[in-house]
C-alpha cells in the first residue's frame, strides 16, 4: 500500500484522487550545504521540484574589508586583497596596486610588469582548476576533482616559492613586486612516504630555476586539460546536467553587469586584457574564447579554453623573462624599501625603511578606478585619496556580487538539481561578495 505524504492531502490517509494541488513551500539551500560554495543561504520558493523564486541571503562572511582598508596605510592593505576572492589572490592584489600606482603617478619596472602578467595567468589556472574540480564534484563526477587538484598543487608550489605563502601571497606591491623570481624551487625531503627513487622522481622537475619548473609544467599542461575534457566534454550525464541549463541571453548578461566567463559564455567577446589592456598583455598573443548558447555547458567550454590560452601566455612570459633581467621594484624610497646593504651603510635609508613600514606614504589627493580581468570577471578598486597615508574611501567591484544578483531571474522555472549547476557555473567565492 502506498503512503501519501500529509503535505499532499487534506488529512493523512485520504485517497490520492482527493489530494489538492501541491502547496508551495520554502527550502533553505545552505549556508551549510556542500554545494553552496561558501556561506550562501539561498531561500528557494518551490512548487514541487520546480523553483519559482530564489532569494540569496548574504552577509554571513562580512568582515568589513573596505572599512578596514580605510584605517590602514596604503601598503598595509595589500594582504586584505588576497582574502577577498581567496582563489584568485594575486589578481585581486593587481587591481589594488594599479589603483595606488595611478594615484602616485608611478609605474612598475618592465620586468615586474611581465612577472605580474605571468602570475595573473597562473592565478587564472589555479582558479579554473578549482572551479572545474568542485563544479564536477557538485554534479556527481568525483574523479575530475582529484585530477584538477593534482595540477593545482604544482602551481601552489610556485606561489610558495616566490612569496613564502601558498595562498595569501601579498606578492604585488605598489611600484613592482616583492622580489625577483627565485633561482631554485623548494624540494621534497626524505620522509616515510618519499624515499630513494620515489624522492628522486618527485624532485626531477625541481632541479632548475622557477622558470625551468614552469616551462616543464606548461609543456605538459595541455595534455592534462585533454584528460579533463575526456572525462567531461562528451560525457552524456555531464551534458544532461549542463546543456540548456541556466541560459543567459546577451541582453540579460548586459543588464546584470556580468563579466568574465559569464559574459563570454553568452557570446560577448569582452575581456579587459584586450579592450583595456594593462601590464604586458598587449605584448602577448592569445584569443578570447566565447560561447554561443549562454548555458552552463558553454561556460564550461569557455573556461576550459581559457586555461589553454593562459598556458600560452605563461609560455610567452617565460621566454621574455629568461632573456630580460632587470629590477622588479621602482628605485624610490617613498614606496620601496631600501636594500639591506644600503641600510647598513646609510642611516637615512634605515629611517626610510622604518617610516615605510610604520607610517607608509602619503598619496596625492584624487580618485581613481583600476580593474583587472580576474578569473571570475572584472575585479576593480575605486580609491578616493584626501592626501593622507590611507584611503579616504575604498570601494571594491566584485564580479561575484553582480552574478549572484541574477540568481532569481536565471533559475526561475528550473528544477532544484539545476540550482546546484547554476551555483557552480557562477564560480562563487564569498570573500569577495560579502567583503
Amino acid at each position: 500500500m502506498s503512503v501519501v505524504p500529509a503535505v499532499l492531502t487534506e488529512e493523512i490517509g485520504a485517497p490520492a484522487s482527493q489530494a489538492p494541488e501541491i502547496r508551495n513551500y520554502s527550502l533553505n539551500f545552505g549556508p551549510q550545504h556542500p554545494a553552496a560554495h561558501g556561506v550562501l543561504r539561498l531561500i528557494l520558493e518551490m512548487d514541487g521540484e520546480v523553483v519559482y523564486r530564489a532569494d540569496p541571503h548574504i552577509g554571513l562572511l562580512h568582515r568589513g574589508t573596505e572599512k578596514l582598508a580605510e584605517t590602514k596605510p596604503f601598503n598595509q592593505s595589500v594582504p586584505y586583497m588576497d582574502r577577498l576572492d581567496y582563489v584568485s589572490m594575486m589578481c585581486n592584489e593587481h587591481a589594488y596596486v594599479r589603483a595606488v600606482e595611478t594615484l602616485l603617478g608611478i609605474e612598475a619596472p618592465e620586468r615586474a610588469q611581465w612577472i605580474r602578467t605571468m602570475f595573473d595567468e597562473i592565478t587564472r589556472l589555479k582558479n579554473h582548476l578549482m572551479w572545474v574540480g568542485s563544479n564536477a564534484l557538485d554534479l556527481g563526477a568525483m574523479a575530475v576533482f582529484l585530477y584538477a587538484f593534482r595540477e593545482r598543487e604544482e602551481l601552489m608550489d610556485v606561489y610558495e616559492a616566490v612569496s613564502g605563502a601558498r595562498m595569501h601571497a601579498a606578492y604585488y606591491r605598489p611600484g613592482g613586486v616583492y622580489r625577483d623570481l627565485p633561482d631554485r624551487m623548494p624540494r621534497y625531503r626524505e620522509s616515510q612516504w618519499r624515499k630513494g627513487k620515489t624522492l628522486k622522481r618527485a624532485n626531477e622537475a625541481r632541479e632548475g630555476t622557477m622558470l625551468d619548473y614552469l616551462e616543464r609544467f606548461t609543456a605538459d599542461f595541455p595534455h592534462r586539460v585533454d584528460e579533463y575534457e575526456t572525462l567531461l566534454t562528451d560525457n552524456r550525464i555531464w551534458k544532461q546536467r549542463t546543456v540548456g541549463v541556466g541560459v543567459i541571453t546577451p541582453e540579460q548578461a548586459y543588464a546584470w553587469g556580468m563579466s568574465g566567463p559569464m559574459l563570454r559564455g553568452s557570446g560577448i567577446a569582452w575581456d579587459l586584457r584586450k579592450q583595456q589592456t594593462y601590464a604586458r598583455y598587449s605584448a602577448v598573443d592569445f584569443d578570447i574564447p566565447v560561447g554561443t548558447n549562454g548555458d552552463c555547458y558553454d561556460r564550461y567550454l569557455v573556461r576550459m579554453a581559457e586555461m589553454r590560452e593562459s598556458n600560452r601566455i605563461i609560455q610567452q612570459c617565460i621566454k621574455w623573462l629568461r632573456a630580460n633581467p632587470g629590477p622588479v621594484m621602482v628605485d624610490n624610497y617613498k614606496v620601496a624599501p631600501p636594500s639591506r646593504e644600503e641600510m647598513k651603510d646609510d642611516m637615512e635609508a634605515l629611517i626610510h625603511h622604518f617610516k615605510l613600514f610604520s607610517e607608509g606614504y602619503c598619496v596625492p589627493a584624487g580618485e581613481t578606478y583600476a580593474a583587472v580581468e580576474a578569473p571570475k570577471g572584472e575585479f576593480g578598486c575605486y580609491i578616493v585619496s584626501d592626501g593622507a597615508n590611507k584611503p579616504f574611501r575604498l570601494k571594491i567591484r566584485a564580479p561575484g556580487f553582480a552574478h549572484l544578483s541574477s540568481m532569481d531571474e536565471i533559475v526561475k522555472g528550473h528544477m532544484l538539481a539545476d540550482v546546484v549547476a547554476m551555483i557552480g557555473t557562477y564560480d562563487i567565492v564569498f570573500g569577495e561578495i560579502d567583503r
